[in-house]
């Protein structure tokens, strides 16, 4: 499983990444502070079955804690996409290109509307946020078609003569993106395009096609980062409504990054994803009086607000909301 973080510059997809990981990776608030994709170990949260047996276990794989079992899944944050990317505007086609194997995409908007269309820096809430998902889906979709448009006619006489199955030439193709034959298939089906020549489809129908395989093969969730600045709850609800098809989480990155950085340290008991924390005895005697604010600052803005960061939740509903994943305990 791949997981691939998407996003405009500097709407803190390398914080996410970041809260995710615990690695070390560049974070700043200028545009393309990543060029090279970050790959990195994030994990998902599951009840873990060492509670129905009152035992702590050990897993080969992850670890676990308090009876939360941490499966790890694979993760790759790549630079911002600017307008043009799938034309090769700011390395676009590059950072597209890193993202072909990946499973499900993680789009993190900044849902404050603090950064503009280039990923720079202005007032929040003075650029509507729901632009960046428009966008995305846009440049992810010009990316599958200009795939097709490159092979279109050599591919569609090719299949002609060959008298080949559609559905087994477009697997052949795009295998790269994950298309197989059967998903070939169903979308051909699915837009009525089984009853039409394959060289009578027009430049709609390959768009069509594009767009549907586009959709199947990587699906996108929408990770609401920086809902808790200004305005951004008020535009998180509403962009909610406005893309009603999409899986939309509000998320704090800084805050859950916050919050690892101080359980890594033995400051504080923080379960990832919980909508409480504790302060140790370690924390009680290290912490400054700056430092504990900022604690009580994220309790009471983030965690009482929006019962977590939302980091957590965003990758769990990634892999077992729009993929489909079940957790399962195989028997020694």
């Amino acid at each position: 499983m791949f997981i691939g973080l998407v996003g405009k510059p500097s709407v803190g997809k390398s914080t996410f990444f970041k809260a995710l990981t615990l690695m070390d990776v560049a974070i700043a608030s200028y545009p393309f502070t990543t060029i090279k994709p970050n790959m990195g170990v994030g994990f998902v949260k599951i009840d873990c079955v060492c509670k129905d047996f009152g035992k702590q276990c050990n897993p080969r794989e992850g670890y676990s804690e308090k009876g939360y079992r941490f499966v790890p899944v694979k993760l790759m944050d790549v630079a911002g996409l600017v307008p043009g990317a799938y034309e090769g505007k700011g390395h676009g086609n590059q950072f597209l290109d890193d993202l072909r194997q990946a499973d499900v995409l993680i789009h993190v908007v900044d849902v404050s509307g603090s950064t503009n269309e280039k990923g720079e820096n202005v007032p929040a809430g003075s650029y509507d946020p729901a632009n960046d998902i428009r966008f995305l889906e846009f440049e992810l979709d010009m990316w599958y078609q200009g795939i097709f448009n490159k092979i279109w006619r050599k591919f569609s006489y090719q299949a002609n003569q060959e008298k080949a199955g559609v559905e087994k030439a477009i697997a052949k193709q795009f295998s790269g993106l994950k298309v197989d034959e059967d998903l070939a298939k169903a979308v051909i089906k699915r837009l009525d395009l089984d009853a039409k020549p394959l060289l009578n489809w027009n430049e709609d129908d390959v768009r069509a096609l594009a767009v549907e395989l586009r959709k199947e093969t990587k699906p996108i969730i929408i990770a609401a980062n920086k809902a808790d600045i200004s305005c951004g709850k008020e535009n998180y609800e509403r962009i909610k409504r406005e893309f009603p098809n999409y899986i939309m989480i509000p998320v704090s990155a800084e805050a859950e990054l916050a919050l690892k950085e101080a359980k890594k340290h033995e400051l504080i008991d923080y379960i990832p994803g919980e909508s409480d924390f504790s302060i140790t005895k370690t924390g009680e005697e290290k912490l400054s009086d700056k430092q504990k604010a900022a604690l009580d600052f994220i309790k009471e803005n983030v965690l009482k607000k929006f019962t977590s960061t939302g980091v957590q939740q965003v990758l769990n509903s990634a892999v077992f909301d729009l993929l489909g994943y079940i957790a399962i305990f195989p028997e020694e």
